[in-house]
């Protein structure tokens, strides 16, 4: 169950962290057009704003644990690639150790299943010999 719900986690994140880096690829691809970008961002949930972007160098990434720090887009770009990579690959770990776990059950039962039936048929030769 918690191999589980660290999977139903991870591929929740990798979405955000995909949207996250193309905002800041939009972010570097309107630097120095002049163009503003109008975006409209979750202030809560369900709550909704708009704003208007100007040509910035910098964007706040919110961390988790209540932390959001500022770094340069190129740096926001390389982190959030790196986090990109690391959460596909601990998917896939996930995906891996949970396939593990569904052999093991499934030989488990099957085991279990043949133990019962060894016993069934020894009780059966007992019964016959006395």
């Amino acid at each position: 169950m918690k191999l589980l719900a660290q999977q139903r986690d991870l591929q929740a994140k990798i979405p955000d962290i995909e949207k996250c880096l193309d905002i800041v690829a939009t972010l570097q691809a309107k630097k120095g057009s002049g163009e503003a970008l109008i975006a409209d961002f979750e202030v809560s949930e369900g709550i909704y704003s708009q704003a208007i972007i100007e040509d910035t160098e910098s964007v706040c990434l919110w961390l988790g644990a209540n932390v959001m720090l500022e770094y340069s887009c190129d740096e926001a770009k390389a982190l959030l690639q790196k986090n990109l990579e690391n959460a596909k690959a601990s998917l896939e770990v996930f995906v891996a150790d949970l396939q593990f776990l569904r052999d093991q059950v499934t030989i488990t039962q099957v085991t279990g299943a043949r133990v019962y039936n060894w016993d069934v048929h020894q009780s059966r030769l007992a019964a016959k010999e006395t």
